[in-house]
């Protein structure tokens, strides 16, 4: 027997009406190369977006195109955002920090048939437009007055392109099966993979995020989504700020820079910011280097790699701040855990011992850890496996792809190594291809990367596993200094003693002037592999 309730679909679509109707005066705030204090309100960016998906329809675009983005966190991005997938169309979002070799890649296996650009790209198209035959043209996110001078084909200015055209259009009822957005895996091994999310995806995933035990975010707040509109649609903030009303604050292409976010924060009154450490790391040295402080800011979140304690610290003792462990991937829409705010009654260790863990499942999301034969490892934060997911929010296949990316009962397996305790922390202890096994057992570099990063002096640290005669591989310590801090090699791997097993010390530690990092701005271990392939150990250089 079926249930007798309305069959009304999930859709974007849905979330923009919502907005428009009960919060038509919220604003988004954003900085572009051409204004750097652009602000409007949702009445506008909607009637703008109408505008744009009447300029599309107007190119000839159909249903189910991809129509590709190289843009920052701005007010025309968000535009796209809602005017591609509301008006039947995919918005394929690039990561424009990638290699140009992935970028060509991606566009070509997308088969995109319009690139809306930043202007500061254009060089970077230029160069591969030769290469791109499935792109019809290319629109250039800027006003007439600032349109660069170009060899590319085929060319629109984006406000003169919309200009002419009403604000009104026919949004489509749309399946909320269909797809609505597409992004690419970072391709640290092998070529990027697409991962098309559906609309039904899409609103069910920003339910998620909106859960008071996740981003729990309200009308009277002012977001500040410092994880790029290029990154795995912004952990899916564009949607989820418009569907509560809150005011939105994009910091366009400066995303890396202390001193903007923290006058973006201050100006705007920003109750909420997510992004990566090493964003988090700019703006609390700026704050520090100037004595400053952000009176509105309450929370941050924390995604894209582990968090270490010092930010942690910094931010609650300094500025009042409380940090937020999340974690996911480009295959979960990302949402997977949250780490809420945890009992302020727990002894100090027990609760830092919490917080560096990525936290709860979102609810639509289920976890397991299993073994090398895919059976099922206990919950008691001690066992250690690979950890798999499933969810309505979850890929099932990659784009293109005749074959699941499910295994034989449905889970997709992440390529992550965690535990799981009996309270459903689930604590990331490695990447599967970053894992290190010294003498047959498993050694932690999450782990080891947090003691180190705690240490006096210490910029950032990374710990990956070098071969060794003896025992297979070591880690290796990889760390670079605080501006003005100078840093004993000795005394970092003294630092280890007593907090964890002796034999996960590493055998030795290298003060670098800079680690190299993926074009999402994680730390690129498969970089550090490679420049670290022949080190030598103390023990052999003694030889």
């Amino acid at each position: 027997m079926n249930g007798l309730m309305m069959g009304t679909q999930l859709t974007l679509t849905g979330v923009m009406r919502h907005a428009q109707q009960n919060f038509p005066d919220s604003e988004i705030v954003s900085v572009t190369a051409d204004n750097p204090h652009h602000r409007y309100r949702y009445r506008d960016a909607f009637a703008r977006a109408g505008q744009l998906a009447n300029a599309l329809q107007a190119l000839g675009a159909q249903p189910g195109e991809r129509i590709a983005t190289l843009a920052w966190n701005d007010y025309r991005h968000f535009e796209l955002y809602y005017a591609t997938s509301c008006s039947g169309l995919v918005c394929h979002t690039i990561n424009p920090r990638l290699f140009a070799e992935q970028i060509a890649y991606i566009i070509q296996h997308a088969e995109d048939r319009w690139l809306f650009i930043d202007p500061m790209f254009v060089p970077l198209l230029e160069a591969l437009a030769d290469q791109l035959p499935s792109v019809q043209g290319y629109v250039l996110l800027t006003d007439s007055a600032h349109m660069p001078d170009t060899s590319l084909p085929n060319v629109h200015c984006y406000e003169t392109l919309i200009e002419s055209q009403p604000c009104a259009f026919d949004w489509p009822d749309l399946d909320e099966q269909s797809a609505a957005a597409l992004c690419y895996t970072s391709g640290t091994t092998g070529n990027p993979k697409g991962v098309l999310y559906s609309h039904r995806a899409m609103v069910l995933h920003t339910y998620g995020v909106l859960l008071p035990s996740v981003f729990n975010l309200k009308k009277d707040e002012a977001v500040l989504p410092v994880v790029p509109m290029f990154h795995v649609n912004a952990w899916s903030i564009p949607y989820a700020v418009p569907a509560v009303g809150a005011k939105l604050v994009l910091p366009g292409p400066k995303m890396g820079d202390g001193e903007t976010l923290s006058q973006l924060m201050k100006h705007e009154g920003v109750t909420i910011a997510a992004g990566v450490p090493t964003v988090w790391l700019a703006l609390l040295n700026y704050l520090r280097e100037n004595n400053q402080t952000i009176p509105t800011l309450n929370r941050v979140v924390v995604g894209g790699a582990a968090c270490p304690w010092s930010i942690m610290e910094e931010f609650e003792q300094r500025h009042g701040v409380y940090t937020h462990h999340a974690w996911g991937m480009t295959e979960m829409s990302p949402l997977g855990t949250y780490n809420s705010r945890v009992d302020d009654s727990l002894p100090a260790e027990e609760a830092r011992r919490l917080r560096l863990k990525q936290g709860l499942p979102a609810y639509g999301v289920e976890m397991r850890i299993v073994d090398d034969q895919g059976k099922e490892l206990p919950r008691d934060g001690i066992a250690s496996g690979a950890l798999q997911v499933r969810g309505p929010w979850v890929c099932e296949r990659y784009f293109k792809a005749e074959e699941s990316a499910l295994s034989e009962d449905g889970w997709f397996d992440t390529g992550d190594v965690a535990t799981i305790d009996p309270q459903g922390y689930l604590g990331i202890t490695d990447r599967t291809k970053d894992v290190i096994k010294s003498g047959g057992e498993w050694i932690s570099s999450i782990e080891l990367e947090n003691i180190a990063i705690a240490e006096p002096g210490v910029a950032e640290a990374a710990v990956i596993g070098v071969a060794h005669d003896k025992w297979s591989e070591r880690p290796l310590l990889v760390v670079t200094a605080k501006p003005g801090a100078q840093l004993d090699a000795d005394k970092l791997l003294r630092a280890f003693e007593g907090k964890v097993a002796k034999w996960w010390i590493p055998d030795d530690c290298v003060v670098v002037n800079e680690i190299p990092h993926t074009a999402t701005g994680k730390v690129s271990k498969k970089d550090l592999r490679e420049q670290f392939v022949g080190h030598r150990w103390p023990q052999e250089a003694a030889v």
